[in-house]
C-alpha cells in the first residue's frame, strides 16, 4: 500500500513490450550509464511513451520495488544476445505486481521524460505530471531521504579489511608480479 512518505521514481516506459515484461516477469531495466543516482526507491511510476498511442504521455501504473541488481542487457533480454548494447551493464529492478491508478496522471506540456523523483503524497494527489514535481522545503526533505538511501545502500559487500594494505602485499595477494 502506497504511503505518503514513500520515495517514487517516475521512469520512462518506452514500449508495450516493457510494460509486459514488468507485468509478467516482474522487472524493469535501467542502463547503468544513464541511471539516476538512487534506484533504491519504494515505487516506480511508469510514464508511457508515445509508443502507447492514445495512452502515451501519462502514468497509468505503479509498482512496488522489491530490490535491484546489476547485470547485463544480454542476460536480461536473452533473445537479443547480438544487440549492440548486449554487454552493457543495466540495473534490473525487481517489482511487485503492477497497480493501476484510479485516474491516469497526464502530461500538460512535458512530452519527454527519463526520470523524476517524487513522493507517495504527491503521486496520490497528482492530476498532471507537473504535480509530481516536489518544490520548496519539501524538496530538501526529498533529497535528504534520497541521500540517506544512497548512503545506506550497500550494493557490494566484501570481506576485505578496512586497513590500508601495503601495495607489495596487495600485489602478492592478487598474484601480480612486480615490474
Amino acid at each position: 500500500m502506497l504511503k505518503p512518505t514513500d520515495l517514487i521514481l517516475v521512469c520512462l516506459l518506452p514500449t508495450l513490450r516493457d510494460l509486459e515484461i514488468a507485468r509478467l516477469l516482474g522487472w524493469y531495466r535501467i542502463p547503468l550509464r544513464t541511471a539516476p543516482k538512487v534506484v533504491a526507491v519504494d515505487y516506480l511510476a511508469f510514464y508511457q511513451a508515445s509508443a502507447f498511442a492514445e495512452r502515451g504521455g501519462q502514468i497509468e501504473f505503479i509498482a512496488q520495488v522489491r530490490g535491484h541488481e546489476l547485470t547485463t542487457r544480454g542476460e536480461l533480454l536473452r533473445d537479443e544476445k547480438d544487440h549492440p548494447r548486449a554487454k552493457e551493464e543495466y540495473y534490473k529492478i525487481q517489482l511487485g505486481g503492477l497497480e493501476k491508478l484510479h485516474e491516469p496522471i497526464k502530461t500538460d506540456k512535458w512530452k519527454r521524460l527519463t526520470f523524476l523523483y517524487s513522493t507517495g503524497e504527491y503521486l496520490q494527489n497528482a492530476k498532471s505530471l507537473n504535480d509530481l514535481v516536489v518544490e520548496g522545503e519539501e524538496r530538501q526533505l526529498l533529497w535528504k531521504s534520497l541521500r540517506e538511501r544512497a548512503e545506506n545502500e550497500q550494493l557490494y559487500k566484501t570481506d576485505l579489511p578496512d586497513e590500508n594494505i601495503p601495495p607489495e602485499v596487495l600485489m602478492a595477494l592478487l598474484g601480480i608480479k612486480g615490474f
